[in-house]
């Protein structure tokens, strides 16, 4: 059973992956266009075409959201996205009748991954029309993948504490029969709790090999954390119901409380917090909004949760799962 964000249907999911220099990109397609909105709650965002999914915009429509490493430099895989939906004759249609122009829609969040291994190879143009092809609406992938393969959390006294970040994905279907689903790249400043019982999964790494509460260490001992915007938690929460712009915009806030459900400290001044929203309406059932703000919230925080737990190490950051605690 799927159960990550291909869930929703009219909706692929792909990814480039560069394991060698710990890096990355993640494509969410929805070929027939879906009802778009976002929420940028982070001090350092790095953003592409979000203005257009406001509520006082007139687009009403995004064709693909792309999550990339590579700071700002991993705007650019945005650009291979349009191209290559421009190649399938997808977007608006605009210019003269004899000569006719498709204009995807692609909105983009990135987060900061440079330095891991390396900082000279980022995603661009040909990285993301590889994610493309790579699309389909089988289960998404988890872990070190896509836009979470670089990514890290709980840096809090020097990103060489830190514990390996990733993607991931969980998905809910309603009473009503809306699915809602999310997918979250995962490289948080914060550490990571489990909100379903309180206990700090992955926190700044401490010599005897357990964990120190990174709220702590900030009200406390006023720890410093690493120089410059080198985190950001950024992500897609997704729905087949058929709803406005405005409720799209709606899903894209709530669905940071699931970051702050599981982040601590979260929407930093040195991270970039983004959520985009995407609505395929492909279920036209009635639906309370107040259930799908719910289940929002819900499938972000599982998602932040499977993120780090499907994570594998790399660059000498160990996940999770790799030590002994």
């Amino acid at each position: 059973m799927n159960q990550t964000i291909t869930a929703v249907a009219g909706l692929e999911a792909g990814h480039y992956t560069d394991l060698q220099n710990a890096t990355g990109c993640t494509v969410f397609l929805c070929r027939e266009g879906a009802v778009g909105g976002v929420d940028v709650r982070g001090g350092s965002p790095g953003t592409r075409e979000t203005d257009l999914l406001r509520p006082v915009h007139r687009v009403d429509q995004v064709h693909a959201v792309v999550l990339s490493g590579g700071s700002a430099f991993g705007l650019d895989a945005a650009s291979g996205v349009v191209s290559y939906l421009e190649s399938q004759g997808i977007g608006f249609r605009v210019g003269s009748k004899d000569d006719p122009v498709r204009v995807p829609i692609v909105s983009s969040a990135i987060l900061y991954d440079l330095g891991l291994i390396s900082s000279r190879f980022r995603p661009g143009a040909e990285e993301g029309r590889s994610a493309c092809f790579a699309a389909s609406s089988l289960p998404m992938p988890e872990g070190s993948v896509g836009a979470g393969t670089g990514a890290t959390v709980a840096k809090l006294g020097g990103a060489g504490r830190g514990v390996k970040g990733g993607i991931g994905s969980a998905s809910i279907v309603l009473s009503t029969g809306q699915t809602v689903a999310a997918a979250v790249a995962v490289n948080a400043l914060g550490g990571i709790w489990d909100y379903t019982d309180g206990k700090l999964i992955a926190g700044p790494r401490r010599a005897d090999g357990g964990f120190d509460d990174p709220v702590s260490m900030l009200l406390e001992y006023n720890a410093e954390p690493p120089s410059g915007p080198v985190n950001t938690t950024i992500g897609l929460v997704a729905t087949d119901a058929r709803i406005t712009k405005e409720d799209a915009n709606y899903l894209a806030r709530v669905s940071h409380d699931g970051l702050a459900l599981t982040i601590r400290p979260c929407h930093t001044i040195r991270d970039g917090d983004t959520m985009f929203a995407m609505a395929t309406g492909y279920n036209g059932s009635r639906l309370d909004l107040t259930s799908l703000g719910a289940a929002a919230v819900e499938v972000t925080g599982q998602a932040v949760l499977r993120a780090v737990r499907q994570a594998t190490g790399i660059g000498g950051i160990p996940a999770i799962n790799e030590l002994e605690i």
